[in-house]
């Protein structure tokens, strides 16, 4: 891989709901009619990039998009469940601001309750399904995924380390980086991994 271009998905049903989706096998997660000009929009913003390939993860919601980007181009598929969304546990289904709630309080290592990851874990995870996409051949890959993967690799090149309650990210906004500056990022993320400490 040479460049990448990165995504997050557009504005889905759980969104406008602030209903939180860890779990990819849970039904939902279509695109709303907003969702589908915000990927709509980000077609016409890449129609000039060459794109050899599109990783989505295993969440409709980032396919969806990527069906929409590409439409009429004959681009390759890969599913990077590496980048899925962080796994919330017991908070599933329930409200992004109860599990901010948990979240701001809890530590890097500590588990979701019920089950779901602690945030050095998806991290670590993260920075697994990021290095696919830099073992890929292809030149330009376009990668379409979720907030937090995103967020944490976006503080990563700005060398600072992950915060207990991040920044929303833009839906269906692009972010090029070139291979180096991925591999950077990358390599920060899993620096932290080895001693995770929130930014404060």
């Amino acid at each position: 891989m040479e460049r990448i271009l990165l995504a997050r998905h557009a504005e889905s049903d759980f969104s406008v709901r602030t209903a939180l989706n860890g779990d990819p096998s849970i039904e939902g997660g279509s695109l709303t009619p907003a969702g589908r000009e915000q990927a709509e929009a980000l077609g016409m913003l890449l129609r000039d990039d060459p794109i050899d390939l599109c990783a989505t993860t295993e969440f409709r919601r980032t396919r969806e998009t990527a069906d929409i980007v590409l439409a009429g181009r004959d681009v390759p598929r890969l599913v990077v469940a590496e980048l899925n969304d962080i796994r919330f546990g017991s908070f599933e289904g329930g409200l992004l601001s109860d599990y901010r709630t948990w979240a701001s309080a809890a530590g890097p290592a500590d588990a979701c309750p019920g089950g779901g990851e602690s945030r050095v874990v998806a991290a670590g995870r993260f920075a697994r399904g990021y290095r696919v996409l830099l073992a890929r051949t292809e030149a330009t890959v376009l990668a379409v995924t979720h907030g937090l993967a995103i967020r944490y690799l976006l503080s990563a090149l700005i060398e600072r380390d992950p915060t207990a309650v991040v920044e929303a990210v833009p839906y269906a906004e692009p972010y090029r980086f070139s291979a180096a500056q991925l591999e950077r990022g990358v390599a920060r993320l899993e620096t932290w991994c080895q001693s995770p400490v929130f930014a404060t």
